[in-house]
């Protein structure tokens, strides 16, 4: 059984940065994607930025320019580098892993941006 844990959410002040981290754990396999979504209040959730198996990086067109992802696959571990944070920015970020079609979920960690 596949576990992601988030962490390193929180307050910050717009035009602040903050790192988010994921631990993967319960299967050695490779994930076919990992990466981050986000769910801002009252609204569908969304790709952030994922990390496929090939390691080719995909970020969503409002992220591009200020997030970055990045995967130790010894640690097992998908970091979420954002800086530059804006209001809008402000949701519950979701770690996620795909492994032979089955998709994966952690519980998430909040990143509140006040302006």
């Amino acid at each position: 059984q596949v576990q992601l844990v988030e962490s390193g959410g929180g307050l910050v002040q717009a035009g602040g940065s903050l790192r988010l981290s994921c631990a993967a754990s319960g299967s050695s396999l490779i994930f076919d994607t990992i990466g981050w979504y986000r769910q801002a209040p009252g609204k569908q959730r969304e790709m952030v930025a994922i990390i496929r198996s090939g390691g080719r990086k995909t970020y969503a067109d409002s992220v591009k320019d200020r997030f970055i992802i990045s995967m130790d696959s010894a640690k097992r571990t998908v970091a979420l580098q954002i800086n530059t944070l804006k209001p809008e920015d402000t949701a519950v970020y979701y770690c996620s892993a795909v492994l032979y079609g089955m998709n994966y979920w952690g519980k998430g960690t909040l990143v509140t941006v006040s302006s």
